[in-house]
C-alpha cells in the first residue's frame, strides 16, 4: 500500500506515484492478529460455516453444534444458522435477527437463531415460506431453546434448535435438551489482547521511497494549506448559501449548471456512502447509543440526497422546455446537496473525537486484522460456490458477479497492506500515519465484504431458482391449454432447462410471467396464488436492487450521475412496494423498481468500462490493488482515504 498519510496535488510527479507503487509491493502480511471483538449490530454471518460466534460462547462444543446443524440439513434440507453476540444493541431480538437474515440474504429454507449472551436473550428468524408453522417455531423455542439459554448452555440452545426443528418436520414431539451450563457471560470482558507475531521486513528501496514520499508530501501539504482555494458554489463543499446569495451572482449558463448539479450529486453520494460505512464501523465499535447523533446526521443527508435524485430523475424523464423551470430545478438539486454536505461536515469533528482513530488505533487495528483474516476463507467459499453453479448455469447467469471474488481479493490485498503499514506506523509512534492507513484498510475491507456477500447472494438466488423451477414449470404446464401460446412458451422453457446449461432466474421469471398471463386469460387466478407470486417477484427485485447498489458502492470512483440517479429511484420504488397494501400498487412499484435497478446496473457497468484508469485483472497485483482502491473510491485522487463527512471534510486526514 502506498503511504496514505499525505496528499499529492493534481500535479504530483510521476516518480512519486511510482515510488508509492514500489512501496506497496514491499509490504508483507502481519501474522496472528488479535481475536475478533464483539459485534452487536446486525452483522455478516461467517460464510465459512453456519456458526458465527463473536464472543467465544461455544468453546470446545463447537463440533457438537456443527454435527447437529449438518444432521438437520441432510435429513430435512433446512439450513440452520447460529450466531452468538454479546447483546442486540438496544433492538428487540426479533428485529435484530430479521435484520441480520436480510443483510445476509437468507432464503426460504434458512433459519437463523441469534443468541445474545450478556442478557441471556435469543430470537429466531424464519421466512414465511420456510415450511414451519408459527406453533411449531414456538414449540421449539419454548421447549428446546429457552431452557438452555436460561441456564447459559449456549451450545445446547443450538443443538436443541436443530433437533427440535427436525422433530417437528418429522411430526414428532419436541424434546427438552440435556443442560450443560457454560460461561455465564462469554465475551463480557470485551477485547482481550492476544499474543501476536508481526514480521514486516521492508526492502531497502521501498523504505527509501517511503521516506522520500513523506518528506516531499510534508512540503506539499504546507504549501497547499498556505494557498488553499475556496470550493465551487454548487459542490458539496459549497460555502455560499443557497437562495438570494446565489441568485445575486451572474447566471451560470444552463449546460454548465446541469453539469455542476450532476457533479454535486456524484460527490454528495460518495460522501453519504462513505459516512454511512464508517458510521457502521463506529456503531460496531461503540454501540448504537453512542453513535445516534451521527446516525441522525447520515439519515438527514440521505433524505436530502434522495430528494435531489428524485428531481434529477424527473428532469431525465421529462426535460422541461422552459429554461427557467429547468434552472430552478437544477438550483434546487444543488441546494439539497449543499444541505446534505453541511450536515455531515458539521458532525465530522465530533465524530473524530468519538471514534478516536488515533487514540484507539491499537484496538481498532486488531479488530480490522482479525476481520481481514476471517474474510479470506469466505472469498474462497464464494469462488467454490460460483464454480459449482457454472456447471449448469450459463455465463450470462453468473456475469453480474463473475469478477466479484477476484475484486474482493484485490480489495483485501490493499486492506492487508494498509493495515501492515498502520501497524508499522503505530510501532514508530506515528499516530497520524497509523490512523490514515487504518482508515484506508477499513474501507477496503468493507468493500471486499460487500463484493463477497453480493456474489454469495447471487449464488443463493440461482440455487433457489433452480430448486423452485421444476415445480413452477410443472404447475404451469398442467394448466396451459394444449396448443396455446402459453403452452408453447412453457415448452420452450422446458427445452432450455433440459439443454443442461441455462439461467435459472431468467427461466423461472419467464415461467411465472407465463403463468400469470395464463391466469389472467382463463380468469383462474386465485388471490392467494397471485399475492404469493407478487411477493416472490418483490423478493427477486430486492435482489436486483441490492446487486445494483453493491456494484455502485464498490465501483463508485467511476460511476456517474445517471446510474446513481436510477439506483436511488429504484430504492425509492422498492420502499413503496414493500409498504403497499393493495396488490395493484405492489405489482406496479415492483415493476418500476426492477426496471430502474436494471438501468442503474447497465449504466454503472458502462461507466466502469470507460473508466480512465482501466481496472485490468491482468496487471500486477500491487498495481491492481491500488487501481481497485481508486475505482472503489476508497482513496481519493491524492492517495488519501475518504472518511466520515461532507465535501469540505471527508479528506481531512491528509492535513496531519
Amino acid at each position: 500500500m502506498t503511504r496514505l498519510s499525505r496528499r499529492y496535488g493534481t500535479g504530483a510527479p510521476g516518480w512519486a506515484i511510482a515510488g508509492a507503487l514500489l512501496a506497496l509491493c514491499a509490504l508483507l502480511l502481519p501474522l496472528l492478529p488479535a481475536p475478533p471483538s464483539r459485534a452487536d449490530t446486525p452483522l455478516d454471518l461467517d460464510a465459512g460455516g453456519r456458526i458465527t460466534d463473536t464472543v467465544g460462547a461455544l468453546g470446545r462444543r463447537r463440533a457438537q453444534v456443527i454435527t447437529a446443524i449438518e444432521r438437520l440439513r441432510t435429513t430435512q434440507r433446512v439450513q440452520l444458522y447460529v450466531t452468538y453476540v454479546r447483546d442486540f444493541s438496544g433492538r428487540s431480538g426479533r428485529a435484530w435477527a430479521d435484520a441480520t437474515a436480510d443483510r445476509n440474504g437468507l432464503g426460504e429454507r434458512d433459519v437463523l437463531l441469534a443468541v445474545a449472551t450478556h442478557g441471556r436473550q435469543y430470537a429466531v428468524s424464519a421466512d414465511k415460506l420456510s415450511g414451519f408453522r408459527a406453533d411449531q417455531l414456538k414449540a421449539v423455542a419454548t421447549t428446546a431453546i429457552a431452557p438452555a439459554v436460561a441456564q447459559h448452555d449456549w451450545a445446547g440452545a443450538a443443538i436443541g434448535a436443530a433437533e427440535g426443528y427436525g422433530a417437528v418436520l418429522r411430526g414428532e414431539p419436541v424434546r427438552p435438551p440435556a443442560i450443560s451450563p457454560g460461561s455465564p457471560d462469554p465475551g463480557g470482558e470485551g477485547l482481550v489482547p492476544g499474543h501476536r507475531r508481526v514480521w514486516a521486513p521492508v526492502a531497502m528501496g521501498g523504505g527509501l521511497c517511503l521516506l522520500g514520499l513523506y518528506l516531499c508530501a510534508r512540503r506539499a501539504s504546507r504549501r497547499r494549506r498556505a494557498a488553499q482555494a475556496p470550493s465551487p458554489a454548487c459542490g458539496p463543499a459549497a460555502g455560499a448559501p443557497p437562495g438570494p446569495a446565489r441568485m445575486a451572482r451572474p447566471l451560470t449558463p444552463l449546460p454548465e449548471l446541469d453539469a455542476e448539479a450532476a457533479r454535486a450529486l456524484v460527490e454528495t453520494d460518495d460522501a453519504v456512502r462513505t459516512s454511512a460505512e464508517e458510521l457502521h464501523l463506529a456503531a460496531a465499535q461503540l454501540g448504537d447509543d453512542a453513535t445516534r447523533p451521527f446516525a441522525e446526521a447520515v439519515a438527514y443527508a440521505q433524505g436530502e440526497l434522495a430528494d435531489a435524485f428524485r428531481l434529477r430523475q424527473a428532469l431525465d424523464d421529462a426535460p422541461y422546455e422552459d429554461e427557467e423551470i429547468r434552472r430552478r430545478t437544477l438550483d434546487e438539486i444543488c441546494s439539497h446537496c449543499t444541505s446534505a454536505n453541511r450536515r455531515l461536515d458539521a458532525e465530522s469533528e465530533s465524530f473524530d473525537v468519538l471514534r478516536g482513530l488515533r487514540v484507539n488505533a491499537a484496538g481498532i487495528l486488531a479488530r480490522a486484522e482479525a476481520a481481514a483474516e476471517d474474510l479470506a476463507p469466505r472469498i474462497t467459499t464464494t469462488e467454490s460456490a460460483l464454480h459449482v453453479l457454472a456447471g449448469h448455469c450459463t455465463a450470462t447467469a453468473l456475469a453480474a458477479v463473475a469478477r466479484h471474488p477476484a475484486e474482493a481479493r484485490d480489495r483485501l490485498s490493499f486492506a492487508t497492506a494498509a493495515l501492515a503499514e498502520a501497524r508499522r506506523a503505530l510501532a514508530a509512534g506515528d499516530g497520524d500515519g497509523a490512523a490514515i492507513s487504518l482508515r484506508a484498510g477499513e474501507a477496503a475491507l468493507s468493500q471486499a465484504r460487500v463484493l463477497t456477500l453480493a456474489a454469495l447472494r447471487r449464488a443463493h438466488e440461482l440455487s433457489g431458482a433452480t430448486a423452485r423451477l421444476p415445480v413452477a414449470l410443472a404447475d404451469a404446464e398442467a394448466r396451459a391449454p394444449r396448443g396455446s401460446p402459453q403452452a408453447r412458451a412453457l415448452a420452450c422453457a422446458r427445452r432450455e432447462v433440459e439443454s443442461g446449461r441455462y439461467d435459472p432466474r431468467a427461466v423461472l421469471r419467464h415461467v411465472e410471467e407465463t403463468a400469470a398471463a395464463l391466469d389472467a386469460e382463463l380468469n383462474t387466478g386465485h388471490e392467494d396464488r397471485t399475492r404469493a407470486r407478487a411477493e416472490r417477484a418483490l423478493r427477486r427485485v430486492r435482489g436486483e436492487v441490492a446487486a445494483a447498489r453493491d456494484f455502485v458502492t464498490t465501483h463508485r470512483g467511476a460511476v456517474g450521475c445517471r446510474a446513481r440517479t436510477r439506483l436511488a429511484e429504484a430504492e425509492r420504488h422498492l420502499g413503496l412496494a414493500r409498504a403497499a397494501r393493495d396488490l395493484r400498487t405492489l405489482r406496479s412499484e415492483t415493476g418500476h423498481a426492477d426496471s430502474l435497478a436494471r438501468q442503474a446496473r447497465a449504466l454503472a457497468e458502462h461507466d466502469v468500462s470507460t473508466y480512465g484508469t482501466r481496472y485490468d485483472p491482468g496487471t500486477p497485483p500491487p498495481t491492481r490493488a491500488l487501481g481497485g482502491a481508486l475505482l472503489g473510491g476508497i482513496i481519493l485522487a491524492g492517495l488519501l482515504p475518504a472518511t466520515f463527512g461532507g465535501g469540505a471534510t471527508r479528506g481531512r486526514l491528509a492535513a496531519g
